[in-house]
């Protein structure tokens, strides 16, 4: 494979899926991620992540991540770049890369370790015998502030490294990361906390991003993308002050909002994203009446 090639294609929105789940049986709605999957394909998304954290991944069992996956491979085919979320001990994150190579994603996202103590030498370990167990290409997700940015260093020289998910929103130590590590190593910078942080991480080296909204109102993310990339900086800040107050809302208890938000605006929209699972509770009738405003305030609700 050639990875500086590959890295290169992931400049782009990364698609964080939902996972929609029944009202009445918590259980996968298949045809509903189905539906979410065209949609994304239909509005112009070049990569999807299946088992994203908007996805809810901690909240699918092994089985389900699996299927997920699969399904998503299945339903793309070949249409935008499927970059499969794994994670959890190293060996479960092994059988889900293992599992997703083997179904024909072309990537996988390795979730930061959940476990309550890590060091910094241990989470390299981590990451390094996930990739090297693989024979498709790894992006690294990191999000705790704590762990040191020391293992992008050590990590990125891996062939099979080839893009970072950064979700940490301290914009100097971003900085100095990315002008520390080789542009050699070919890395895709990847904002990890979406629309309302691209901006400034894209001036620091970031040229993609994740995204949940896309789920919503994908013309104000590919508006975004298409402003960075062009320096249109005049559009950039009107679409960044449309979404802001999504994202914020998305922000509210500790980011408890962040994926049910996104499922409500899609069930407004008459797009199927059904519930969250616990421990996730539905909107509760403010933040519902807010995301009404939000879309109309976009001129996405018809009614």
């Amino acid at each position: 494979m050639d990875y500086a090639a590959f890295s290169k294609r992931l400049e782009t929105i990364s698609a964080i899926n939902i996972t929609p789940f029944d009202e009445e049986t918590r259980r996968i709605d298949w045809e509903g991620l189905e539906a979410n999957i065209e949609f994304l394909l239909a509005n112009g998304t070049e990569v999807i992540v299946p088992c994203g954290n908007t996805g809810e991944f901690y909240a699918l069992t092994l089985e389900e991540a699996k299927e997920v996956t699969k399904r998503v491979v299945e339903i793309v085919n070949h249409r935008a770049i499927v970059m499969a979320g794994i994670g959890y001990s190293v060996e479960t994150a092994v059988e889900l890369g293992k599992h997703a190579q083997q179904v024909g994603a072309d990537c996988v996202m390795i979730h930061q370790p959940i476990h309550p103590y890590i060091t910094t030498p241990g989470a390299v370990s981590y990451y390094r015998n996930v990739i090297e167990s693989l024979d498709i290409p790894s992006i690294l997700y990191l999000k705790d502030a704590h762990v040191s940015d020391d293992i992008l260093f050590s990590l990125a020289p891996l062939d099979k490294c080839v893009g970072v998910k950064y979700a940490i929103n301290d914009l100097p130590r971003f900085t100095e990361t990315v002008r520390k590590i080789s542009a050699d190593y070919n890395i895709a910078w990847i904002c990890g906390t979406a629309e309302k942080w691209a901006p400034f991480f894209y001036n620091a080296g970031a040229k993609g991003f994740t995204s949940g909204l896309i789920n919503v109102n994908p013309s104000i993310s590919q508006g975004m993308l298409q402003a960075l990339r062009d320096q249109d900086w005049p559009t950039v800040w009107r679409l960044w002050e449309d979404v802001l107050p999504f994202e914020n809302l998305r922000a509210k208890y500790h980011a408890g909002n962040n994926v049910v938000a996104v499922k409500e605006a899609m069930e407004q929209l008459g797009l199927r994203a059904g519930v969250t699972r616990e421990p996730v509770d539905p909107l509760n009738e403010a933040d519902k009446k807010e995301v009404t405003n939000l879309l109309n305030a976009w001129g996405l609700l018809t009614t």
